[in-house]
């Protein structure tokens, strides 16, 4: 068995496990109302700090420059390339 199946199988036997204690707390024991609220804070605050970090992202990063100024600087670029090959070339062949 290779070490990805192997941990594959461990992954399978943890989630089964773990949704069996999930199953048997919530249904069979007085934790059942305190850990449906834990989980519904984990899930609500998992999802809205991820909003959160979207958003924080979003406001602390600059925006991209318009395709027309990239364009423009690659123009500017090409043409001092072809002015110095062409002087080059003239340089060579004197």
């Amino acid at each position: 068995m290779g070490r990805d199946q192997v941990i594959g199988a461990l992954l399978i036997v943890l989630s089964v496990a773990v949704i069996i204690v999930y199953g048997w707390i919530v249904f069979f024991t007085e934790w059942s109302f305190l850990l449906l609220q834990v989980t519904g804070f984990v899930a609500v605050a998992g999802v809205f700090g991820i909003l959160a970090w979207i958003g924080y992202t979003l406001a602390t990063i600059s925006p991209p420059k318009p395709m027309e100024e990239i364009e423009k600087e690659l123009e500017e670029e090409l043409k001092d390339l072809e002015s110095k090959s062409a002087e080059e070339a003239k340089e060579a062949g004197s």
